[in-house]
């Protein structure tokens, strides 16, 4: 009896973790899905994508910074994470994302970064080499047929081609997101604090954005006043205090979090959502309609990224492809600096 009960009580535990990380990572889709639709009235006001993107992620990094200072020692242990994290997660990501909304529709440009999902699989197997189900490749086919709706190739790609470079630029950083968010998941005491990780990460992206945006030449005055919502007047310093505060302070902690309690994987599926938020409230706050054959591929596009991360691997692989990380934390439940 004592050992069914200790399987009991650990398999609630699993359960709690995972229900907790599934919540986290809903929270995550929806925080980060706002952003696209608040700094593209800014953009269109009249600041740069690049110093829009400078300003979200120079103001999360003063909001952080107290906790870059308490686990001041991740910069010694685990450098090539932050750095990384920086580069790929935090800087890459939101440059190629803001860049592209400013050249197609905020929905598309999201329909197109959640390839991610489809592209962790390629990093599952092409780089960590392990085995991938059938069920898994039909995800990628279907991903990859639903963009090609998305962007209406029987037009000859009437979407801005740069745009759509951007927007596949920021789908590539955002595999490095999930991946470097489960870092050190497995590594017991020795696990990267999540918040220290991400603290570092936006101080990193601030700098390198410093040098890229030169935010000295932007057009202070834009924020001074206010924005275009589809007719309706908003203060743009309201826009970017949503921005720096909700989608991407609050944004990034759920992600990460969310990551270490599932997998890159599993955390992938659930972020998909963010298109879908996000491409809602560009239709209701910015007017941006898609076409029928749009929000069909774009349907599309998360089924078949839903399919590759949630389907189970080809026989002989040694750990599931898409199996939670909640198992993991009843052996490292601690996190420290």
């Amino acid at each position: 009896m004592p050992v069914h009960t200790s399987e009991s009580s650990q398999g609630g535990q699993i359960s709690r973790g995972k229900g907790v990380g599934l919540g986290l990572a809903l929270a995550s889709a929806l925080t980060f899905g706002g952003a696209g639709p608040a700094a593209k009235p800014l953009i269109e006001a009249g600041l740069d994508p690049l110093h829009v993107v400078w300003l979200r992620v120079a103001g999360a990094a003063l909001v952080m910074l107290p906790f870059a200072v308490r686990h001041r020692a991740l910069v010694l242990r685990r450098p090539a994470l932050l750095a990384g994290f920086g580069l790929l997660a935090v800087a890459g990501a939101q440059a190629c994302y803001f860049a592209a909304l400013s050249r197609i529709p905020v929905g598309v440009a999201l329909l197109i970064e959640y390839l991610a999902p489809a592209l962790v699989l390629g990093w599952v197997r092409f780089v960590q080499r392990r085995p991938v189900s059938r069920a898994a490749a039909l995800g990628v086919v279907l991903a990859a047929g639903g963009l090609a709706c998305v962007v209406e190739v029987w037009s000859g790609l009437s979407l801005d081609a740069l745009g759509l470079l951007f927007a596949l630029g920021a789908a590539c950083c955002q595999v490095g997101y999930f991946v470097l968010a489960d870092q050190g998941s497995e590594a017991g005491e020795q696990a990267p604090n999540p918040l220290g990780v991400i603290a570092y990460g936006l101080l990193v992206g601030a700098a390198v954005l410093t040098v890229v945006a030169r935010p000295w030449s932007m057009d202070w005055s834009v924020l001074a006043g206010s924005a275009d919502m589809n007719g309706t007047v908003v203060p743009a310093f309201a826009l970017l205090g949503w921005i720096v505060l909700v989608a991407t302070v609050v944004a990034y902690i759920t992600g990460v979090l969310s990551v270490r309690r599932l997998s890159p994987q599993v955390a992938g599926v659930v972020a998909c959502l963010e298109a879908v938020v996000a491409t809602v409230l560009a239709w209701v706050l910015l007017g941006e309609h898609l076409s029928a054959p749009q929000i069909l591929g774009g349907a599309v596009v998360l089924l078949g990224a839903f399919i590759a991360q949630s389907s189970t691997p080809a026989k002989g692989s040694p750990e599931p492809v898409a199996a939670g990380g909640a198992e993991r934390e009843l052996s490292a439940p601690g996190t420290t600096a």
